[in-house]
């Protein structure tokens, strides 16, 4: 999965308190296993710390893993560091469990994807791989 010659790098994130990891773990590990370079921040992310690491990286792809009902609140505050820190380009995707009715919230915020639970692994790759070849990567 490439993007101007290289791997598309993919952030996958934690933000707040929400300390289950086992669907950003597998998620992390299908999608490294589809030849993605993905970059696993661990628990308890600040949405600072997320877009200071996606930009350390170099990221095309910031996922958010939310499990802790929070995911309107703390994507919206990774949306907004991104836009403080102009790197807007960055393509947001949140995954967890997230109501219906808070999709369209989230994709008004400029998320690119929102991915529930039971969605595949080979979804989220394809969509990815749609999606994020378009980002110029900055190194």
């Amino acid at each position: 999965m490439t993007n101007e010659g290289r791997k598309i790098r993919i952030l996958m994130a934690k933000p707040g308190l929400d300390g289950h990891d086992r669907g950003a773990r597998v998620i992390t590990r299908g999608l490294m296993d589809a030849g993605f370079e993905v970059v696993y921040t661990g628990l308890h992310q600040t949405p600072l710390q997320i877009v200071n690491t996606a930009i350390q990286e170099d990221v095309d792809v910031i996922g958010l893993s939310i499990l802790s009902g929070a995911h309107v609140k703390l994507t919206s505050l990774v949306m907004e560091q991104l836009k403080q820190e102009k790197a807007e380009d960055m393509m947001v995707i949140v995954g967890g469990v997230v109501p219906e009715e808070d999709i369209p919230k989230l994709l008004k915020l400029g998320v690119a994807g929102v991915f529930t639970s039971g969605t595949t692994i080979q979804s989220v790759c394809n969509f990815i791989s749609e999606k994020a070849g378009t980002r110029k990567p900055a190194r």
